[in-house]
């Protein structure tokens, strides 16, 4: 059995600002459609023509812990467009000696998945990156999408409905 992928950053903000910032997915990831605030919410995130994933919040801990359900997903890349159906991924978030350390898991995102290098490659970006940024600094770097990439607030809500109606159907997207 492969481990699933894990990576923990350290940060000088409090555990409920950790918390906070990982909640601000569009912060620190991209555009999001839908909202992360609280348990049974549901978001969708897209990056246009390569990659779209549902997402249902199955857990909050304020301070302590955020954990998503990947509710539908479409990864253009590999042949298993659906790779990550089913998977989760999670925050635990722990004060540890005056500072905070957030770890990072995508559980059912394994060495044996195809997409794992491009994968884990685009999450050590984002969390190690971009969230540690707006974490330690009040400002990330999510992807922003422009020109021919860039989706209206029509095409994501559609997306976003697309995905609920899958999840709700109980099938993959």
């Amino acid at each position: 059995m492969t481990a699933n992928f894990t990576t923990t950053i350290t940060v000088g903000a409090s555990a409920q600002a950790a918390f906070d910032a990982i909640n601000d997915v569009s912060s620190w990831w991209g555009r999001i459609t839908g909202s992360t605030t609280a348990v049974g919410d549901e978001f969708v995130y897209v990056v246009p023509g390569l990659h779209y994933s549902g997402f249902r919040v199955i857990e909050l801990e304020p301070g302590r812990r955020v954990e998503w359900l990947v509710t539908g997903s479409y990864l253009d890349f590999v042949d298993d467009k659906q790779e990550w159906n089913g998977s989760t991924v999670r925050f635990d978030i722990a004060e540890v000696d005056g500072r905070t350390q957030v770890t990072f898991t995508h559980d059912g995102l394994t060495a044996d998945e195809e997409c794992y290098d491009i994968c884990t490659n685009a999450w050590g970006m984002f969390v190690n990156g971009s969230l540690k940024a707006l974490i330690d600094t009040g400002a990330g770097a999510p992807y922003v999408f422009g020109g021919d990439e860039a989706l209206t607030t029509v095409d994501h809500d559609a997306l976003h409905r697309q995905v609920a109606a899958a999840g709700a159907a109980g099938k993959a997207v």
